[in-house]
């Protein structure tokens, strides 16, 4: 099988993180990372960024001991059978294959149900995010006693590098959409490049197949109040480009529009009703004052009427002949209006109900897999 040119050495920091985290692990036994690394036509990269992976986490092994999995996620160009050569050399490395492929968000799925550390970190193949970002999610995810780490670009410190301007700025713009919406502020939602303590995740009981299984963790977790932090990042495309094998986004924009909408919707679905309908009572009010202006206008004409109701009828008939489109516009955004405000009362509503069965379901679903953990490890009976 012939292999690709690999990419340059990617950046290497192992004192990138500070000295007490690393002689932290000099006393009692050390915590257990699994690096879940998904892959999928990365024949060009793999050997070369799984190399460069455990060299940077035989820096770390004096606080850490690790493992790698990789999930082969239905490659065509014989990324496969590279990573099973790589690892066979490494005992502490395990390829997982898909027959085809399923998405990111299946893929990991797959990858969390064999995971053994306490806590988990996803990095993409092409290390885009360099291996020194490990160190700093797990420090915080330590220190924090979070559930989830994000390392993210767009946050103070963060930065990107050589990424196409057009995927930059959509990416830019969804993720501050997203973090206008979903409680807490995040400036990243959407990357995959993240830390996790293992518990946690596997109660989560994730559906999503593709990109968006990286929201749903954030949207679930939120449900859960769990503790989320943010580090800053450095994406770089360049290390593609220095070797002549560029990257190229997968991101179209009518379906990335829908996701972030979706997703935007489903963190606050009150952006969507609420609001838009709160405006349009403004809108309402201010088109309904002129109708009533335009009402006692004619009403003060109208004096040989002597009755109040013929002459406020007459007024309304000469009002509405004069000025049609104020009582027709005014009308209909009144009604659109009240419509929208009580749909998003009951879609709160409903949210609130799905929040309480989410907790409920999150609750057996653990309690559960301890148990069928629990009857894993207990001894045959004699």
């Amino acid at each position: 099988m012939n292999r690709l040119s690999p990419v340059s050495e990617p950046e290497i920091r192992p004192n990138s993180f500070p000295e007490e985290n690393r002689k932290a692990g000099a006393s009692g036994e050390r915590p257990f990372v699994s690096i879940v690394v998904p892959a999928y036509n990365e024949a060009a990269v793999v050997e070369r960024n799984l190399t460069a992976l455990c060299q940077y986490m035989a820096f770390l092994e004096g606080e850490y001991r690790w493992e790698i999995i990789v999930i082969n996620d239905g490659s065509r160009d014989g990324t496969g059978a590279l990573a099973e050569a790589f690892a066979k050399t490494r005992e502490n490395v395990r390829v997982f294959h898909h027959f085809v492929n399923f998405g990111l968000g299946q893929a990991l799925r797959y990858a969390f149900k064999h995971c053994r550390g306490d806590y988990i970190v996803t990095l993409d193949m092409d290390l885009s995010y360099s291996p020194d970002h490990i160190a700093t999610l797990l420090a915080k995810i330590r220190e924090t006693r979070a559930k989830v780490v994000i390392a993210s670009p767009y946050m103070e410190g963060g930065r990107l590098s050589n990424v196409p301007w057009m995927r930059e700025v959509l990416s830019r713009w969804a993720n501050r959409f997203l973090s206008w919406v979903a409680p807490g502020k995040f400036s990243t939602l959407t990357g995959m490049v993240r830390a996790y303590d293992r518990r946690f995740l596997q109660s989560l009981n994730l559906k999503s197949m593709g990109m968006e299984v990286n929201p749903e963790i954030i949207y679930k977790a939120l449900l859960l109040r769990a503790r989320i932090e943010k580090v800053p990042a450095h994406l770089n495309w360049g290390a593609r480009k220095a070797e002549g094998v560029g990257r190229k986004s997968s991101m179209k924009v009518p379906w990335n529009t829908l996701f972030v909408l979706f997703w935007g919707y489903l963190f606050r679905p009150s952006v969507f009703f609420l609001i838009p309908g709160l405006a349009l009572l403004l809108f309402a009010f201010y088109v309904n004052i002129w109708m009533f202006i335009h009402f006692f206008e004619q009403y003060q004409t109208l004096s040989q009427y002597d009755w109040f109701l013929d002459r406020a009828s007459f007024a309304v008939i000469a009002a509405f002949q004069r000025f049609p489109h104020t009582f027709i516009i005014g009308g209909v955004a009144l009604m659109l209006s009240v419509q929208l405000i009580s749909l998003g009362i009951v879609v709160l509503q409903s949210k609130r109900y799905f929040e309480e069965i989410f907790h409920l379901g999150t609750t057996l679903y653990r309690l559960n897999q301890e148990r069928e953990g629990m009857e894993h490890e207990r001894p045959f009976a004699r």
